[in-house]
This record gives structure tokens, C-alpha cells and sequence, in this order.
């Protein structure tokens, strides 16, 4: 286990004393998830406000979807990727 300065490093050996590797794969793509939502929306240049008047879906909720702090529905998500010209899929998980 790796330390500084007498602290614990989280790591991928501290990470599989807390989490399973199911645990651990689903935080994994949550954050992807979340990362891809944010660049799409700030490649077309538009903020969250406008992307609350585009998708319906309020502001602060769009700031919690972004911050991880909410697993929004697959309506939500929807309703926030459409107006992008977006869309989920369902596709094999690379393994390792």
C-alpha cells in the first residue's frame, strides 16, 4: 500500500480493499458518462441554462447530473441528449 506523508494513496491496491470490481467498473463508467455529457454540451458552446431551455430539464439538475451528486433517469438522460443530437447505446464492455 502507498503512502505520503504517513496517508494512505488511493490507488488501485486501496481501491480494491473498499470496492468490488462490479463497484468499481460501474464508477468507472458513471464518470465517462458524465465526462461525455459535459464535452458534448460544451462543444456546442452552450450552457447549461441553454440547455435547460432546450431539453426541459432545470438547470440545477443538469449541475448535479454534471457534478456526479444525482443518477438521473434514462428519461432525463434522454431528454438531456437529444437536443444535442445525441444518444446512448448499448455495447459490449471491453474486457480488462
Amino acid at each position: 500500500m502507498a503512502t505520503k506523508n504517513g496517508f494512505k494513496v488511493w490507488d488501485a491496491e486501496l481501491e480494491k480493499e473498499f470496492f468490488t470490481p462490479e463497484e468499481v467498473a460501474e464508477n468507472k463508467f458513471r464518470a465517462k458518462l458524465i465526462c461525455e455529457l459535459i464535452e458534448a454540451r460544451q462543444e456546442q458552446g452552450i450552457s447549461q441554462r441553454d440547455l435547460e431551455a432546450l431539453s426541459g430539464v432545470k438547470q440545477s439538475a443538469i449541475a448535479r447530473l454534471e457534478s456526479g451528486l444525482s443518477s438521473p433517469t434514462l428519461e432525463t438522460l434522454l431528454k438531456v441528449l437529444v437536443p444535442m443530437g445525441k444518444t446512448l447505446a448499448i455495447v459490449p464492455i471491453p474486457k480488462g
